[in-house]
């Protein structure tokens, strides 16, 4: 998705979303996010919550995927295009580029006629952790 024309306007509220979400490596779910601020002593709303977090997905600052059950969760990421390898069961998220993947990518819709093609990849597994 492209960046918005305009920068976004940043505020307490904002700036307190960006700040949670980077403390934290994994990814997280709105409400988690949410509940930390409020544990913290933050008064921001789950809406604005979700609102800060989609423009920080939306500005490139942050990814958001979704989980087996259908959850989106966000984490704060590096800028540039990268993929992710999730741990299942602590969450554990390392960022990773694809070269192969990316010319993969770019032969198959190649062959299908598609052009100005983007993707996204996470690799879900368990992690020597545990």
């Amino acid at each position: 998705m492209s960046a918005p024309s305009t920068p976004r306007r940043s505020t307490k509220q904002r700036d307190a979303v960006a700040t949670e979400l980077a403390s934290e490596p994994t990814f997280r779910s709105a409400q988690d996010v949410h509940a930390a601020l409020r544990a913290s002593g933050s008064p921001v709303g789950l809406a604005t919550v979700y609102r800060a977090l989609q423009g920080m997905v939306e500005d490139g600052a942050a990814d958001a995927l979704r989980t087996g059950d259908g959850e989106v969760v966000y984490r704060r990421c590096s800028q540039g295009h990268h993929h992710h390898l999730v741990c299942r069961e602590c969450g554990r998220t390392v960022e990773v580029e694809g070269p192969t993947v990316e010319r993969w990518a770019t032969r198959v819709a190649e062959q299908h006629g598609f052009h100005d093609v983007s993707h996204t990849l996470e690799v879900f597994g368990t992690c020597d952790r545990h």
